[in-house]
C-alpha cells in the first residue's frame, strides 16, 4: 500500500503537468524577485532625490546674510571671554533647525567647519577640508546628494549650496537628514510587495492547475489512443485538429508513422504469404521431376535395364526431367541473386544492334509464325547485354507459347524518347483476363490453372524478367485483352539518365 502511494506520488511529481506548473511558478517567482529588487533601488533613488530637492528648497529659503552674520558671531563668541560670550549668546538669534532628524553646518572658504544645529538636531557629518575646497570649486554640488555617515554612525543624506551670491561666495551651507525614516518606508513597501507577490503566486497556482489540466487533455487523449494500438490494431488515428499546434504536429507525425507501420505489416504479411506459396510451388516443381526419375530407376532396377529399348526410353525421360530440374534450380538461384543487391556489369550498348544480333535466334524460335521488327536506330543505353538478351528472349518465348503456329504474328518494337527507351513485344495470341494480368509477374504463377507443362516451365520467366529490368532502373508493364493478344513493354533509361541507388555496379 505504501509502495503504491509512493509510486503514485513519484509519478505525480514527474508528470508533465507538475513540471510545467513548477517551472511556470519558478519563472514567475524569479520575475517578481527581479521586479522587487528593481522597485527597491529605483524607489530608493526616487525618495532620496525627492528629499534632496526639498532640502535644497529649504536651504534656498534661509536668508544668506543672517546665516553669514550668525556664523561670524558664533566664531567671535568662541574667541571672546566667557562673560562676553554669555551676553552675545543671549542677544544672538536662536538656531535655525529644530527637527531632531536633521543637521545644518556651514563651511568657510578656508574649509573651517561650524555646526548650526541645535541640541535636539543631528550632529552634522564632516568631510575633510580638501574635500570641501574641491566641492566649492565644482558646480556639481548644486545637484544631487551624498550619503555620509556621521560620528555617531548614523547615515545622513546631505546636500550643499553656496553661502551667499555665486559671484561673492563666502563658503558652503551643508544640510543633512537621517535616512532611517526613508529606509523604514522602503522596507514597508518591500514587505507589502512581498506579501502581494505571495498572494499572486497562490492565486496563480490555483488558476494554473485547472488550466494545465484542460491544456493537456489532447495529450492525454493521445496517450489513451497509443494504449489501444498494437500489431493487430494499426488503423487507429489521432485527431490532428485539436487547436494546439505542437500537439497537432505530433498527431500528424504519429498518424504518418502508424500508416507506414500498417503498410509495413501488410507488406510483411503479403511477403510471408508469397514465401509460403513460393516454397509450396518450388517443392511441387522439384518433387515432380524427382518422382519421375525415382520411378524410372525403380523400373530399371526391376529388370528393365536388360531391355535396350526400355533402357533407352527411361534414360531419355530421366535426362529430360533432370534438365528441367536443373533449369528450375538455375532460375531459383538467379532470382535469389536478383533479390539481393545485384551486381551488374554495365556497359554502353546499342539496343537496335543487340536486337538485330538476336534476330536469327528469334526467327528460329518463332518457327512459322510471322515476326515484324520496327526499331529506331542509334539507341544507346547503359546496361548488361546478356541480361537484356535474357529479357527479350523470355518475353519473346512467352509470346511464342501463346500464339498460333500458323496465324501467329509477333511484333518487336524499339522506340526512344528524351530520357527513356521502350522495347515492346506484342502478339495476337489468346490474351489474358484481368485476374491473370494482375498476377502475371508472380513467381510460379501460370495462367494455365491445371499447371500442365505442355506450354511452358515453372512460371519463373516473367518474375526473372521483372527483376532484371528493375535492377537496370527500368520498369515492365503488361496489357492484354482476351482473344486479341498481349503487349509487354520494357522501359529503360537512356545513356546519361541511369541513376539507381542501392545497386552495385561493376
Amino acid at each position: 500500500m505504501k509502495a503504491g502511494r509512493k509510486s503514485r506520488r513519484k509519478y505525480a511529481l514527474g508528470s508533465l503537468r507538475s513540471q510545467l506548473l513548477a517551472r511556470t511558478l519558478l519563472i514567475l517567482a524569479l520575475l517578481l524577485v527581479l521586479i522587487g529588487f528593481l522597485q527597491y533601488f529605483l524607489m530608493k533613488d526616487f525618495l532620496y532625490r525627492s528629499r534632496a530637492d526639498a532640502m535644497n528648497t529649504q536651504l534656498s529659503s534661509i536668508p544668506a546674510d543672517l546665516l553669514i552674520k550668525d556664523s561670524q558671531e558664533k566664531g567671535e563668541e568662541e574667541n571672546a571671554a566667557p562673560e562676553d560670550g554669555i551676553n552675545r549668546r543671549i542677544n544672538r538669534p536662536g538656531p535655525f533647525l529644530f527637527w531632531p532628524d536633521m543637521s545644518l553646518a556651514s563651511i568657510g572658504i578656508d574649509g573651517t567647519f561650524q555646526s548650526l544645529s541645535n541640541e535636539n538636531g543631528l550632529e552634522p557629518p564632516r568631510l575633510t577640508s580638501q574635500q570641501y575646497q574641491t566641492m566649492q570649486q565644482s558646480k556639481r554640488m548644486r545637484h544631487g546628494y551624498q550619503l555620509i555617515t556621521d560620528a555617531q554612525g548614523n547615515e545622513q543624506l546631505v546636500v550643499f549650496r553656496p553661502l551667499g551670491p555665486p559671484d561673492r561666495s563666502s563658503g558652503l551651507l551643508q544640510m543633512g537628514v537621517s535616512t532611517n525614516s526613508m529606509q523604514e518606508q522602503l522596507i514597508n513597501q518591500l514587505r507589502t510587495f512581498i506579501l502581494l507577490s505571495l498572494i499572486a503566486l497562490a492565486i496563480g497556482l490555483a488558476l494554473m492547475l485547472p488550466v494545465l489540466r484542460r491544456t493537456l487533455v489532447p495529450l492525454s487523449r493521445m496517450v489513451e489512443a497509443v494504449k489501444r494500438i498494437d500489431a493487430g490494431n494499426l488503423d487507429e488515428r489521432f485527431d490532428a485538429e485539436q487547436g494546439q499546434y505542437e500537439v497537432d504536429r505530433l498527431a500528424v507525425s504519429f498518424n504518418g508513422m502508424l500508416e507506414r507501420l500498417e503498410h509495413s505489416f501488410a507488406a510483411e504479411r503479403e511477403l510471408q504469404m508469397q514465401m509460403r506459396r513460393f516454397i509450396a510451388d518450388a517443392s511441387h516443381e522439384l518433387r515432380t521431376p524427382l518422382t519421375s526419375i525415382h520411378g524410372f530407376l525403380e523400373v530399371l532396377l526391376r529388370g528393365a535395364a536388360s531391355n535396350p529399348k526400355q533402357l533407352q526410353s527411361a534414360l531419355e525421360s530421366m535426362y529430360g526431367e533432370s534438365k528441367r530440374m536443373n533449369k528450375l534450380v538455375s532460375d531459383l538461384l538467379l532470382l535469389a541473386k536478383l533479390d539481393r543487391t545485384p551486381e551488374l556489369k554495365l556497359e554502353d550498348i546499342s539496343l537496335d544492334a543487340l536486337l538485330l544480333e538476336m534476330k536469327p535466334q528469334l526467327l528460329m524460335l518463332a518457327g512459322t509464325r510471322q515476326v515484324v521488327f520496327d526499331m529506331t536506330a542509334g539507341v544507346q543505353v547503359l546496361a548488361e547485354s546478356d541480361k537484356i538478351k535474357q529479357v527479350v528472349l523470355n518475353l519473346f518465348h512467352n509470346a511464342v507459347q501463346h500464339t498460333d503456329m500458323e496465324k501467329g504474328i509477333i511484333h518487336v518494337n524499339l522506340s526512344a524518347g528524351k530520357k527513356m527507351v521502350d522495347i515492346q513485344i506484342r502478339d495476337n495470341g489468346s490474351g489474358m483476363g484481368k485476374e491473370q494480368l494482375e498476377r502475371i509477374f508472380e513467381r510460379f504463377y501460370r495462367g494455365d490453372e491445371s499447371r500442365t507443362r505442355s506450354s511452358g516451365g515453372a512460371g519463373l520467366g516473367l518474375a526473372i524478367t521483372q527483376s532484371i529490368v528493375e535492377a537496370h532502373g527500368g520498369s515492365i508493364t503488361a496489357e492484354s485483352t482476351l482473344g486479341t493478344g498481349s503487349v509487354f513493354k520494357v522501359t529503360l533509361p537512356l545513356e546519361g539518365q541511369y541513376s539507381i541507388a542501392g545497386y552495385g555496379l561493376t
